[in-house]
């Protein structure tokens, strides 16, 4: 896969990550000597090209080869160390990737557990969430499985409490949030589906009001993220 953009690739370097290869549009100096001393080859081409490679016309001029970003399983991810209280973000069919990757900054700025989303019909770690999510994708653990209801079974079997999202639930701070915590994001226009609402332990809103009926899913996630963290966290 590919991450492009001047400061995402610059990191990589940065965070020593492995780098296949550089691809450049234009002259940066500084990304050239970094990959010399990185011994990564540099690889010159145009930008119309470079856009064909990354899928995005906002690639600066300049994209890496990387191997793909690791996903861990069910069980990898639903490991909390003990006494810690879990926090983990099921995302329902999310389709706009940078909704994931500012969702997957705010749950690294928290400390979340993890990320949860399905194998298909949903976004998945590609170059655009790499580059919104400013690094949390290397530092965020994610979960893709092919079933969300199995995946909520399987969490709630072993201790985790499933909180969704919906404008008919309760008042969201009215939950103290005192367990194990699996956080539902629905879609960004159908919200959760019924069959994973019927699974939830709690549903929660968060109260508007204004004039406009919803928020946007990462900044509902980034609020519902950040109102956990309070209750868990008072000052």
């Amino acid at each position: 896969m590919y991450i492009y953009g001047k400061n995402p690739v610059r990191q990589l370097f940065l965070e020593h990550k492995e780098v296949k290869e550089i691809i450049l549009a234009v002259n940066d100096k500084e990304l050239e000597s970094l990959a010399q001393r990185n011994h990564v080859r540099v690889k010159r081409t145009d930008k119309k090209n470079l856009t064909k490679l990354t899928g995005s016309d906002r690639h600066q001029g300049v994209a890496a080869e990387v191997n793909d970003y690791k996903t861990y399983s069910l069980e990898e991810i639903m490991h909390v160390e003990n006494g810690k209280r879990g926090l983990l973000i099921l995302l329902d069919e999310l389709e706009d990737p940078h909704n994931l990757g500012a969702i997957l900054r705010s749950a690294d700025a928290i400390g979340a557990t993890g990320v949860i989303f399905k194998k298909t019909h949903a976004v998945g770690l590609t170059p655009t969430v790499a580059k919104v999510s400013a690094g949390a994708i290397d530092t965020v653990k994610c979960a893709a499985v092919t079933n969300l209801s199995r995946a909520i079974e399987t969490l709630q079997k072993n201790g985790w409490w499933v909180v969704g999202t919906d404008m008919n639930g309760q008042d969201y701070r009215q939950l103290n949030y005192d367990f194990n915590c699996v956080l539902v994001i629905g879609n960004e226009g159908k919200g959760i589906s019924r069959l994973i609402r019927e699974k939830c332990d709690y549903v929660v809103k968060i109260p508007m009001v204004g004039k406009i009926e919803s928020l946007n899913a990462s900044v509902s996630a980034g609020v519902l993220m950040y109102g956990i963290f309070n209750a868990r966290n008072p000052l």
